[in-house]
């Protein structure tokens, strides 16, 4: 069987104020094409569909135009959904019921009542049947009351007992979709700056991998980063866009996965994605970095760190005449670090004029003018003008 594995779409998601949307609109397209190439039996989407619990009509409109391509191609191919931390299970779950006979199934909340269970979708292969396992994001409060009091006492129990209490065969082929943060014996996956991870003290919300090494294949969401967790079979597949500089090297795609027979060894293949506007660093003097701009990344998402030791003049405006999307700007030379190193016993306080000299050069990347120099000087003279 061979199963298209996404999560952590993050619609509606911006990149320091600049919107995302046709970025993303691309990404899904890209996606679909691949759909239509390798011919999946099976897209799962490991949660946090929308990056807000409460979307814009915007972000509803790229996912209904995502699944409805998906739905377009013939034969119709199976799509498999949970929620994430991200994601409203209320709002997620709407038309849920009508979705299901277009052959798109999914789980926005834990069980909640001792009568229900995990949503299973069962598909078939040459090989039989796989049994699909939604297990949507989770707290301990979420479940701790279908269970003797004292037995859920953390994440990893409340995925354990949740777990347990479907009676799964782990003689059949069975595959299980979670958005947690699974760990390797206390060993966490690699992050990045774009996850808002519901990391709790002490590690509270960690999930051994070991409570689902028994699935054939596990399905995961919530690390931005597509990597392994204790065994190949066990996944995250990363984000289908870089949504921080983090992830400036990180190569985005869809992990296809292929399930064989029982016990046979699964396939694993990243199919890449080539986003339309990239992420990446610029560091060194302005005029060098002006120097690196041409046609195939002048449209990138660019940080800068100037190195200028002599400040340059205006210098968000001269990358912004040939960079269109710039996230920051910083500045790192003997004067900002200097700024950084602790006072010595002794030093000598800044005067508030300095003090705000400095602190709008950081932020804005240029000195003030003196405009601004004579406001913050009106300022300090009907505030006393006292060393601060």
């Amino acid at each position: 069987m061979k199963i298209f594995h996404l999560s952590d779409l993050h619609i509606g998601k911006q990149l320091h104020s600049y919107n995302l949307k046709e970025n993303q609109q691309a990404a899904l397209a890209q996606i679909v094409a691949l759909a239509k190439e390798h011919r999946p039996d099976v897209v799962l989407i490991c949660g946090d569909i929308f990056d807000r619990s409460v979307p814009s009509g915007d972000a509803y409109t790229v996912f209904d135009g995502f699944l409805q391509e998906l739905a377009e191609l013939t034969p119709q191919i199976p799509v498999l959904i949970i929620a994430g931390n991200h994601d409203n299970p209320q709002r997620l779950s709407y038309a849920s019921a009508f979705l299901e006979k277009h052959q798109i199934y999914l789980s926005a909340s834990a069980p909640s009542h001792p009568e229900e269970h995990l949503k299973k979708v069962v598909l078939q292969d040459v090989h039989g049947e796989v049994n699909f396992y939604l297990l949507p994001f989770l707290k301990p409060g979420y479940v701790r009351h279908l269970f003797a009091e004292g037995i859920v006492t953390d994440y990893e129990t409340a995925v354990r007992e949740v777990l347990g209490r479907e009676g799964i065969d782990f003689s059949q082929r069975n595959v299980l979709l979670s958005h947690q943060f699974y760990t390797n014996q206390g060993q966490k996956p690699q992050g990045c700056d774009s996850e808002q991870s519901v990391l709790t003290v002490g590690g509270l919300d960690n999930v051994d991998a070991s409570v689902v090494e028994q699935f054939d294949y596990v399905a995961l969401g919530h690390i931005h980063g597509a990597q392994m967790v204790k065994s190949p079979h066990i996944r995250y597949c990363g984000t289908p866009l870089k949504y921080s500089v983090s992830e400036e090297f990180h190569k985005k795609a869809v992990t296809m996965a292929e399930l064989g027979a029982k016990g046979q060894e699964i396939q694993l293949t990243s199919i890449p994605l080539a986003p339309i506007q990239e992420v990446r660093r610029e560091r060194g003097l302005l005029k060098e970095i002006l120097g690196r701009a041409t046609k195939e990344n002048c449209h990138d998402f660019i940080s800068v760190t100037l190195t200028d030791e002599k400040e340059p003049y205006r210098p968000k405006e001269q990358l912004e005449e040939v960079y269109d999307s710039i996230l920051e700007l910083r500045v790192d030379n003997t004067r900002t670090r200097n700024m950084l190193e602790p006072e010595g016993e002794g030093s000598a306080l800044l005067q508030p004029m300095e003090a705000f000299r400095a602190f709008y050069q950081e932020m804005q990347g240029q000195p003030m003018g003196s405009e601004e120099e004579g406001i913050i000087a009106s300022i300090l003279e009907q505030w006393g003008g006292e060393t601060i």
